[in-house]
């Protein structure tokens, strides 16, 4: 199946040619391949009490990809995010309805532990939040919750190696036992993502992760995305249409808890189907 969605009959007509079109941002990012599905999302609704959050969204999440979805302050994109990893049964209030398959497996049932479920499908959230511990033992953190490590060897190898694909190791190696927090914003927010690999997930959710950060952390935030996807399924939650445009081989448009439009980055970008989407890229709305 085509990753996507089925456009709600209620949403707008298709878009017509304008005369004058508004530029939108530059897109950068290359064009997904055929990547195979590995999150698909059937018929989601997501309620905080008697309020609504999101309306029957229906979209494939592929592998090896960065998705972004974008859409104006309260649409539903950071709810859907904590709906992959079920992050929403920690609020008493939350109720999410529909199937979210990975694998072919049903996150959601009764069945499935949550916590094994924030394992494989790991976030990393809009402020750098590192623990009050040093820099080795955040990163060992995890496997040793987990018990993914075997000997004292193992587990430092597993530090190295994830400090490495976060692009931080050279940084950090010569204080390894000093507090994560006396590290920039940049680098806690890339120890976080180190920690965030140490065990393996097959999924990592950004949730705004540069939004705190000056345009120099940014650009090592963006690049390690770009490097990450090359293994990794993310998705990321940017209200930034430049960011959207520059990492993203996917885009997912979402207005009011409805998702609009999905499809790859450069058509969303340039030839979006929808009225209401090329206006919110353009800059009319939103």
């Amino acid at each position: 199946m085509v990753a996507g969605m089925t456009i709600d009959t209620q949403q707008p007509a298709a878009r017509t040619p304008r005369t004058t079109p508004m530029a939108a941002p530059t897109v950068t990012a290359t064009s997904a391949a055929a990547a195979p599905t590995l999150i698909r999302l059937e018929h989601i609704n997501a309620f905080y009490g008697q309020k609504q959050a999101l309306f029957d969204v229906n979209l494939d999440i592929p592998d090896n990809t960065v998705t972004a979805f974008i859409g104006a302050s309260g649409c539903g994109k950071s709810t859907l995010l904590r709906c992959l990893n079920r992050m929403n049964d920690t609020i008493p209030s939350a109720r999410v309805e529909g199937a979210i398959r990975m694998d072919g497996t049903d996150i959601n049932s009764p069945a499935i532990d949550p916590v094994q479920v924030r394992t494989r499908i790991g976030m990393v959230f809009q402020k750098p939040n590192p623990f009050p511990m040093s820099i080795y033992d955040n990163i060992a953190y995890g496997p040793r919750t987990h018990k993914l490590h075997g000997s004292k060897a193992d587990l430092d190898e597993l530090v190295e190696k994830s400090l490495r694909r976060a692009a931080l190791w050279d940084e950090v190696k010569d204080r390894l036992n000093k507090s994560g927090l006396g590290l920039s914003g940049g680098q806690q927010q890339r120890l976080v993502i180190a920690r965030t690999l140490a065990v393996s997930p097959a999924v990592i959710l950004m949730d705004e992760p540069c939004s705190a950060l000056d345009p120099i952390a940014t650009a090592h935030i963006e690049a390690l995305i770009d490097q990450l996807r090359e293994h990794t399924c993310i998705v990321i939650v940017t209200h930034s249409m430049a960011q959207a445009a520059r990492v993203s081989q996917r885009t997912a448009f979402f207005h009011m808890g409805k998702l609009i439009e999905s499809g790859p980055t450069d058509q969303i970008f340039t030839m979006p189907k929808l009225d209401q989407t090329q206006d919110y890229i353009t800059g009319r709305f939103g």
